[in-house]
């Protein structure tokens, strides 16, 4: 194992909402294990992650979507109880964004990687990510962004259909609605639709081409940017099973050595002057074989331990060591490992050999334990929502005096007539069966780190 700065604590800051993030556990799991403590600022109710005993102290986080004041009031809360210098790692992109904004401000308590201002936001914005693939040289989709309704159906005339919507600035859709990051749209009147709720979104909404799914062609790249600008602590890997399937995250992934995609990752971080974490997501045309960047995260993607190398390196190790300016080892790349998120791909992680699972680790069984119950309450708590919607959608229009509606007898609770107006159920792999089948949207940060 390289040899880490014990006395420098690392803070982990996510703001989103979502407990079944198996990326904050392993960022916990791989600073903890090489003894340094751990502080996590993150919402912990219903999380196996609080569970996890290397967390060194909870910190309560601040508000979904609270502004960079706010959050800078919590950082120096947190600074204050940890007493030392630390280094901080954003989970998220709205963290992400927060922290690059608050730089000035931060920098005398935690320790960061340097970067040009602004970069981080620029590259998170997923219409301002367009421009910076152009001049790059980077293979991007057409990508469209409409001022509004009236400009949508031209946009769409020249993308054809489908048609790839995304909010370029997803991190600020507001809690509990509807909007998604990314939509597969099939007309022009969704599109419009869309296009109407900018302001409710907080961001624009752009228009992208859409590029068929297919096997072999979802790829991610993981790496650490450091002072030098050499790539660290990471690699190319390949979505072997996404959730939902084509568009989601990645449920298993194995890493495998890919030079066009490192070549397009190291060649953007040069044309950027990036510096930090970065986790990549690219698709390969299947008309050109180009690698399209559809994603650029500037923090940990929630499968970075994939990349867990021979010496014992990953990215947020990394991270720790170029901050406290200790010596990166030489990589030692495990091609073929496998990552696995069990509570997506239950019989892949029964069956899998080697690699790593998320949520489950033998040195940490808690979380692995707490996954299950807490999980299991998750899916029964979003399925009788989908239900309860399902039923106000297809409940018969109240009644009138011309026209008066026989009272349900309670015999006929629980019975549905023939012509009941309830979808068709499609047949699910083993995989899929235990999220699936129950209607589960994704966790929309989830969503928005993985998703085409």
């Amino acid at each position: 194992m390289p040899s880490f700065d014990i006395r420098v604590p690392a803070v982990l800051l996510r703001t989103d909402r979502n407990p079944f993030h198996h990326g904050t556990l392993g960022a916990v799991r791989s600073l903890g294990r090489a003894g340094i403590d751990v502080h996590l600022v993150a919402d912990s109710t219903g999380s196996p992650v609080r569970a996890s005993r290397f967390v060194c102290r909870m910190h309560p986080p601040p508000a979904p979507g609270a502004p960079p004041s706010e959050i800078a009031s919590t950082l120096r809360r947190v600074a204050a109880r940890v007493g030392r210098p630390a280094v901080l790692i954003p989970m998220d992109d709205a963290s992400a964004v927060a922290v690059d904004r608050l730089r000035a401000e931060l920098s005398p308590r935690f320790l960061l990687p340097f970067a040009p201002a602004g970069l981080a936001e620029r590259v998170a914005d997923k219409a301002e990510l367009a421009a910076v693939c152009e001049s790059a040289g980077i293979a991007h989709p057409l990508t469209l962004v409409p001022d509004g309704p009236a400009q949508v159906d031209s946009a769409v005339r020249r993308l054809g259909l489908p048609v790839v919507a995304k909010w370029s600035r997803p991190w600020l859709l507001p809690a509990g609605s509807d909007l998604r990051s990314t939509t597969v749209l099939t007309s022009a009147r969704e599109a419009r639709t869309l296009c109407g709720r900018a302001e409710e979104a907080g961001s624009r909404l752009l228009l992208q081409a859409f590029l068929p799914p297919g096997p072999d062609r979802d790829w991610f790249f993981h790496g650490y940017v450091d002072r030098s600008g050499a790539v660290r602590g990471g690699g190319a890997g390949r979505k072997q099973l996404a959730w939902p399937r084509g568009a989601g995250l990645t449920a298993v992934g194995r890493w495998t050595p890919n030079p066009a995609v490192r070549a397009s990752a190291e060649r953007l971080v040069a044309a950027l002057g990036y510096r930090g974490i970065l986790d990549l997501d690219f698709r390969r045309d299947g008309s050109t074989g180009a690698y399209h960047l559809l994603d650029f995260n500037p923090r940990p993607g929630a499968q970075f331990r994939l990349f867990a190398d021979g010496a014992g390196l990953d990215v947020v190790r990394a991270l720790h060591l170029d901050l406290t300016h200790r010596r990166l080892p030489a990589p030692v790349p495990l091609p073929g490992r496998t990552f696995v998120v069990e509570n997506y791909a239950p019989l892949s992680a029964a069956f899998r050999r080697g690699g790593e699972l998320a949520w489950h680790a033998r040195d940490d069984l808690a979380p692995g334990a707490a996954l299950w119950a807490l999980w299991s309450r998750h899916v029964v708590r979003r399925a009788a929502r989908r239900l309860l919607d399902l039923v106000r959608r297809t409940a018969p229009a109240p009644a009138t005096d011309a026209h008066p509606v026989r009272q349900t007898a309670p015999s006929d609770v629980g019975h549905l007539r023939p012509d009941h107006p309830f979808p068709s159920v499609k047949p699910l792999s083993a995989d899929a069966l235990s999220v699936k089948s129950l209607s589960v949207k994704p966790l929309s940060d989830e969503e928005k780190a993985s998703s085409h």
